[in-house]
């Protein structure tokens, strides 16, 4: 089996925009980003393999390639406009290993750590593994953060996993951490009915909801139970609902967003309705700030 680099790429938030936008709307943008994507993949001389609804699987002969390819995709996606005060972004993870390819398509381990990878990127994220890193040239290390271990669902033991910093450049091999200093650990800032709440290294989870249990306690009848939960990954905050009526997240001066079961990237500052949107239930909802 031949080595290769696996990368996948997948437009976050997809459910809540087609809700915004419509379905028109929504695949049209989702298609147009898809396509600048597929056109960074082709220049680094990747082959795309699948378009899987909004996410594509591209396959990359090093990780060389695939590093520069996963930097121009999200400066492609970064450079696009909001739609509807609404940022469409975009996770990529990709992995270096054997695979095996069978007519057009590949299959293996490096096809499923690549996948996670990417499951575990946020928007405006590049998740890679150690392993992978190892292999890239030392100017393209220096671009990457210290690895952390993670549990990764399917493998035994945790896995290294490095996030690629990138910045928008008109040289696309141009990599963010050839002038980069690592920012200051950040926290999240959250203030619910006067009390306040830090989600950091220190505490990197907290959960959201009716139940005495919770970390944070809410009275609203809509709210679930086990609402919702912060997640602390790597430097950023994602928001994964898992109630029945949903969370309504409403980030200053853009259009409040619905999650349904989904999670989402916590960024800037902003407020957490659970249950329902915050007009309906003002005393209720939690404030957050992301700081630096």
């Amino acid at each position: 089996m031949e080595g290769k680099a696996v990368l996948f790429a997948d437009i976050c938030g997809s459910t809540s925009l087609y809700e915004a936008l419509g379905d028109g709307r929504a695949f049209a943008e989702i298609s147009a980003r898809l396509d600048r994507v597929r056109e960074v993949a082709l220049s680094h001389g990747g082959l795309v393999l699948k378009n899987i609804g909004d996410e594509i699987m591209c396959m990359f002969p090093d990780a060389v390639s695939a590093t520069l390819a996963a930097c121009g995709m999200q400066s492609a996606i970064g450079s696009c406009p909001p739609v509807e005060g609404m940022f469409i972004g975009m996770r990529i993870g990709f992995h270096f290993g054997s695979v095996l390819q069978k007519g057009d398509d590949i299959f293996g381990d490096t096809v499923n750590t690549a996948a996670r990878m990417a499951g575990i990127a946020q928007a405006g994220q590049i998740i890679t593994t150690a392993e992978t890193a190892s292999l890239l040239p030392s100017i393209m290390r220096a671009s990457m953060r210290t690895p952390i271990s993670l549990p990764v669902k399917g493998k035994r033991e945790g896995v290294e996993i490095c996030e690629v910093l990138w910045q928008e450049s008109d040289d696309m091999t141009l990599i963010a951490g050839a002038t980069h200093h690592p920012p200051a650990e950040s926290s999240l800032l959250l203030l619910h009915r006067g009390e306040k709440f830090v989600v950091s290294s220190a505490r990197p989870v907290i959960t959201l909801g009716r139940d005495e249990l919770s970390g944070i306690v809410v009275g609203n009848p809509h709210a679930s139970r086990m609402h919702a939960r912060i997640e602390r990954r790597l430097d950023k905050y994602a928001l994964i609902d898992s109630s029945s009526n949903g969370s309504f997240v409403a980030i200053r001066d853009e259009p409040e967003i619905r999650l349904r079961r989904e999670e989402m990237l916590l960024r800037g500052s902003g407020t957490i309705s659970m249950g329902q949107p915050l007009g309906k239930f003002p005393g209720d909802c939690i404030e957050f700030t992301v700081l630096n």
